[in-house]
């Protein structure tokens, strides 16, 4: 059974246990790299990552887009939202369909 990850500072993660996601308070970047190749080879089909943590991990998370499985998703921490993730979600979706439907074509 796949189970579901969640980094980033404790307080922005410290409530996804009561869920049932496995959180992992990292802030440190050089950790964070080694914790996210970790979970990508383990038996992770979601990982949630905070904006602020997920800006110092820019290129892990590019190499590991390519992979069917997990899907990495960006979320705002306690400090704010950077705008990162909806991004995300916006290219994931021109990807898929060709065109972006989320906010027209500009």
């Amino acid at each position: 059974m796949y189970k579901i990850a969640v980094m980033g500072d404790r307080d922005s993660i410290y409530g996804f246990a009561a869920v049932g996601l496995e959180p992992f308070p990292i802030t440190d970047a050089e950790e964070a790299a080694a914790k996210l190749k970790e979970l990508v080879e383990g038996n992770y089909a979601v990982i949630y990552i905070t904006e602020q943590l997920a800006a110092k991990l820019e290129k892990e998370i590019i190499h590991y887009s390519e992979r069917r499985l997990p899907a990495i998703i960006l979320i705002p921490g306690v400090s704010g939202n950077t705008g990162k993730g909806i991004q995300a979600v916006k290219r994931s979706v021109e990807q898929a369909v060709g065109s972006d439907i989320i906010f027209g074509n500009d």
